[in-house]
């Protein structure tokens, strides 16, 4: 098989989550241009009716279906919508996420609950509904679950993210754990850990911290808009067949030092 039909998504269903801007948009874009229909999940139904019109005027077919993934309850329903509009799901990112901000001897026990909801509870929860309902039955699947470098390294000073941390290295290990149970199904379970990228949850941190960033980076810059792309489609096409329980770091080499 040529490289070039390793790549291609033709046919393939995505389901997207946090798929109405930033990261998860631009993964979105990514996985249409190589031929998948694209379904989109985010809280605010204005903002993902926006991003599915902005997919649809780039030729990709996309499917909004608005969401809080933090109310576990919700999730058969969002499978359903996607099955019903489009077809079973081939691929799922798993992308939706949040974070908060707070010392960790003060760390309201609310917001731990909230982030570990929407990031962890939500990350296998969905999995879960999509394995059983599409990609076991079918012996076949690529699930990507957007964790972070956050989850494989401590913090650098000035940041106090003790619950976005620990829900993003339990969604490594989770992928890990996923990748051992349903590899006997054909199903491919990888993580992308990105570093500092430009977006609405980033931006006050980057505008404090980002052009130390910038100086600890061995590429000399922050992420940009085209730099997931390349990852998210490989993990999702044949192309990444023999790869399974990875996590893989995009992010500019700043995690070595």
């Amino acid at each position: 098989m040529s490289l070039k039909n390793l790549l291609d998504l033709m046919g393939r269903v995505a389901l997207v989550t946090g798929g109405s801007r930033g990261l998860g948009l631009q993964m979105a874009e990514a996985l249409g241009e190589m031929g998948a229909r694209v379904a989109l999940t985010a809280r605010k139904a204005p903002e993902l009716e926006a991003a599915a019109r902005h997919l649809a005027d780039r030729g990709v077919e996309a499917l909004p279906v608005p969401v809080d993934l933090g109310r576990r309850e919700s999730i058969p329903a969002v499978v359903e919508a996607v099955v019903s509009g489009l077809g079973p799901v081939d691929v799922l990112v798993n992308n939706a996420g949040t974070t908060w901000g707070a010392p960790a001897e003060s760390h309201p026990p609310e917001a731990w609950d909230k982030v570990m909801r929407l990031n962890l509870d939500a990350t296998f929860f969905l999995s879960q509904e999509v394995a059983r309902r599409c990609m076991i039955p079918r012996r076949s699947g690529k699930i990507v679950n957007v964790a972070s470098v956050a989850g494989l390294l401590g913090n650098p000073p000035g940041m106090t993210t003790a619950a976005y941390n620990a829900s993003k290295g339990a969604v490594v290990n989770l992928t890990r754990a996923l990748a051992v149970e349903w590899g006997r199904y054909g199903v491919n379970v990888n993580a992308i850990c990105p570093g500092f990228f430009p977006s609405k949850m980033t931006h006050g941190l980057l505008s404090q911290i980002g052009q130390k960033v910038v100086e600890m980076t061995p590429l000399g810059r922050l992420g940009g808009e085209e730099d997931l792309k390349g990852a998210v489609v490989f993990l999702a096409s044949e192309a990444s067949r023999h790869v399974t329980g990875q996590a893989l770091v995009v992010d500019g080499g700043a995690s070595l030092w």
